[in-house]
């Protein structure tokens, strides 16, 4: 169970540090100055949760960098396959909102995988900062929705 829980704080790293890469490319292709905002938030966010992962990692004595996501490898090549055949506006941001979200599925999957790990192993203070993360993927995916919901996906469909 230790090695699994090692292996998944190592897998969240690696989706963290991937997906903090492939946002600035992202973001500039956004339209919608709601939804650019939201992301660059999350961004911010994510910044945090990277430190909060190589807090656990050094607590856990693991090097953060052992593992490669190639879950969200495919989610980033997926989105940035989509990106080049569109278009900016309205379609490509609802793209955009349709490809964070899968990220952030993932993310929130994973986080909540971690936290129970973390619980099950007497790890409180480790599954307090994952719940703290989950919760902040979880606010950033429903924000994605309501932007998705009130504009943006209204706005995609007159295209």
């Amino acid at each position: 169970m230790n090695d699994f829980f090692e292996h998944t704080v190592q897998d969240l790293y690696s989706a963290e540090t991937q997906a903090l890469l492939a946002m600035p490319k992202i973001v500039q292709r956004v339209q919608n100055e709601q939804l650019r905002q939201a992301l660059q938030v999350h961004q911010r966010e994510s910044e945090s949760q990277v430190i909060r992962l190589e807090q656990i990692a050094k607590q856990l004595g693991i090097d953060p960098d052992g593992e490669t996501c190639l879950a969200m490898q495919g989610l980033i090549e997926e989105a940035q396959d989509l990106l080049d055949q569109l278009e900016d506006g309205p379609l490509a941001d609802a793209a955009i909102i349709g490809a964070a979200q899968k990220m952030e599925h993932y993310e929130i999957a994973s986080y909540g995988t971690a936290r129970t790990l973390a619980q099950q192993t007497g790890l409180g203070q480790i599954a307090n900062l994952l719940e703290t993360t989950l919760r902040e993927e979880k606010a950033a995916d429903a924000k994605l929705t309501t932007i998705a919901t009130s504009t943006v996906n209204e706005q995609a469909a007159l295209v």
